[in-house]
């Protein structure tokens, strides 16, 4: 069955795209929802590693940040804007910091540390806890 136009006898070829842009819209919330869930979603907490390099002695390049998201170098809170002079100070040749985070530090703040770090060509070296003991071996 063909509609004609009154001028012509050719068929009209019309495309009804309603339903096209029903499904893209479906597809279009669908992924904006799964998006959000993959993105902020999900709760990581990282486990301790079962191999540790020797841990370094306590020195002017060790910062850890606290729970609160505190940086804290020798028992005293200093600025994000500090890390990168305080460690090319200990270290004009090879500039580096160790970076003790407590588990629950909120990731921002962690984040922030890489970042100045690394665009400003600080080496950085996570010390993690080691577990008590190795978990390959096997107890009897």
């Amino acid at each position: 069955m063909h509609r004609f136009q009154a001028d012509s006898d050719e068929p009209l070829a019309d495309i009804n795209v309603t339903p096209f842009v029903d499904v893209v819209l479906v597809l279009l919330i669908i992924f904006m929802i799964t998006a959000a869930v993959v993105e902020f979603g999900m709760q990581v907490s990282v486990p301790p590693t079962t191999t540790v390099k020797a841990q370094p002695q306590r020195s002017s390049n060790t910062i850890s940040i606290s729970s609160e998201g505190e940086i804290v170098l020798d028992e005293r809170v200093i600025s994000i804007y500090d890390v990168v002079p305080l460690a090319k100070r200990a270290n004009p040749d090879s500039p580096e910091v160790f970076l003790r985070v407590n588990r629950v530090a909120p990731y921002k703040f962690v984040a922030q540390v890489l970042a100045e770090c690394g665009s400003n060509g600080v080496k950085i070296n996570l010390v993690p806890r080691p577990l008590p003991r190795d978990p390959r071996i096997r107890r009897r």
